[in-house]
């Protein structure tokens, strides 16, 4: 931002006229040379910082919902009072200032300090574990941890993770990194400090062999074996591998690690030309950072229009023109039928010339070990409202999960990074006794180019699909609905839209 800008905001220090600042409304100004944002909401206001701790996001542009605000990129969620990081994605708090009311002005104090990043200690120490295990190093067994110590919660706390990389910012593989406009140090979620400082235990390269629920012992690979008394189950999903002839000999990549985005970009440093196979969201974001890279793509997927399954064909439809704008070649109807070195086969008979072959056809969430110990599973570890296991002091989130969904009525599982991330914060709390049911909305992004889609909601089928505005324009919103109700909404350019989906879909539970 330059001076100019900067100076041209008001200074909260000075005083703003209540009249000026409507309920509801957001004004963004300045405390000290730092950025801020006033907000009212009924008969309080509120200062707080101008950016989300995520993706740097304007919360001048976001949601007022109670005393929360919501940001528009991700939908994060912080407490006006506290600043505190309520909902992932975000997890670090944005600064707040005291305000005071004089003479029919607004003025703005001294900061608040930051929350401690400790809370009390949970009061109910009976049912409070000894220590807490953590299967899996992803979104949500880090949000777990995290939350964990955020709560107060002052016993041991271990992540078993089979990656050979700390917990890292997933959805950034397919997207900036792997296009090359993020730096390395820019994934991990966390800094090595952050385990030591909160005493997080995380054993990388650690592959849980068996879970011994009764004895409520974890096994590993390497012989070693650890106690809980409470454990969380986060083991994520691993990709779709297809039996293609050839592929055992060629180099076929697919997307799910941080070391499976720096063997792509290792690869794609000398490559020309490139094959995708698969539609799919993941597939897709490897082609348009592909492409940033100068690499010719070619996508061969079997679906008459790229994310018809889950977006339909309208939505599904501009995607491909976005990507077609921008020199990629679809061949769609068709599926791979044998790969000789750097030749791909299509099933309508035309070859590929690939210097990298990436497959992206989807995930399957990693359920044996919850099926060897003996866990209900349900196309995924069936969990209740609490996301609760069968077993007493098992809990499950993420990718694995299949959860009794309020808003849509049906048990689902989806393979969202934000969902994974609120459901560890959720499953922490109920580890600790809260007893609090998992109700948020789920909501994921995807990127393409220039091009955004904001998700929010679930609908696996629908009877109608409604489009509100010009995709073509990149400025629209796609509405999913079942007998005349919104299941979901897809949208371009439209994130206040999303956002008031979504708080509008969670108030229509409340009393």
């Amino acid at each position: 931002m330059d001076q100019d800008a900067k100076q041209s905001k008001p200074d909260f220090r000075a005083g703003l006229p209540e009249q000026n600042l409507r309920d509801g409304q957001l004004v963004a100004g300045q405390v000290d040379g730092e950025d801020a944002i006033l907000i009212r909401s009924g008969d309080k206001v509120f200062a707080v910082g101008a950016y989300c701790t995520h993706y740097h996001g304007a919360l001048a542009d976001g949601l007022v919902v109670g005393d929360t605000v919501r940001c528009p990129l991700h939908h994060a969620c912080f407490s006006l009072g506290s600043g505190e990081a309520l909902r992932a994605p975000a997890l670090d708090p944005i600064p707040c200032w005291r305000v005071e009311r004089a003479a029919n002005t607004i003025f703005v104090r001294e900061k608040i300090a930051e929350p401690a990043g400790k809370k009390k200690a949970p009061t109910n120490t009976k049912n409070v574990p000894a220590s807490v295990v953590i299967v899996g190093g992803g979104a949500a067994g880090l949000a777990a941890a995290e939350m964990l110590r955020r709560e107060g919660y002052d016993g041991r706390v271990l992540i078993l993770s089979a990656d050979d990389s700390p917990p890292c910012d997933r959805p950034n593989l397919s997207k900036d990194f792997l296009a090359g406009n993020a730096p390395d140090e820019w994934i991990p979620l966390r800094p090595p400090e952050f385990y030591t400082d909160h005493r997080i235990e995380l054993l990388l390269n650690s592959r849980v062999s068996f879970l011994d629920i009764r004895n409520k012992q974890v096994r590993l690979e390497n012989g070693n074996s650890h106690d809980f008394d409470a454990l969380l189950l986060a083991t994520g999903a691993d990709p779709v591998k297809l039996s293609i002839p050839g592929s055992v000999d060629s180099r076929v990549y697919y997307l799910r690690t941080f070391a499976d985005s720096k063997a792509i970009i290792a690869k794609a440093a000398s490559a020309r030309s490139a094959v995708v196979i698969g539609a799919s969201f993941i597939g897709l974001e490897v082609t348009a950072s592909l492409r940033a890279r100068g690499i010719g793509v070619h996508v061969a997927a079997p679906e008459s229009q790229p994310l018809e399954r889950t977006m339909g064909p309208e939505l599904g439809r501009f995607i491909r023109e976005v990507h077609e704008s921008h020199g990629v070649a679809f061949h769609l109807g068709e599926t791979v039928s044998e790969i000789s070195g750097r030749t791909v086969k299509l099933s309508g008979g035309k070859t590929l010339d690939a210097d990298i072959i990436v497959l992206g056809v989807g995930v399957r969430p990693t359920l044996a070990l919850a099926e060897k110990a003996g866990l209900a599973i349900d196309r995924g570890i069936a969990v209740n409202e609490y996301l609760e296991t069968s077993a007493p002091g098992v809990f499950a989130a993420g990718d694995v999960a299949r959860w009794p969904d309020p808003h849509s009525g049906q048990r689902i599982r989806v393979e969202h990074w934000v969902v994974a991330e609120r459901q560890g914060q959720t499953a922490a709390r109920n580890i600790l006794g809260y007893r609090e049911r998992f109700a948020a909305v789920p909501f994921f992004w995807s990127q393409h180019y220039d091009v955004t889609i904001n998700y929010a909601g679930h609908a696996e089928n629908w009877d109608s699909v409604e489009i509100d505005g010009q995709l073509a324009a990149r400025n629209g919103v796609v509405s999913y609905k079942r007998d005349g109700r919104t299941l979901a909404v897809a949208t371009i350019g439209r994130d206040l839209r999303s956002l008031e989906f979504e708080g509008a879909t969670e108030a229509s539970l409340r009393p």
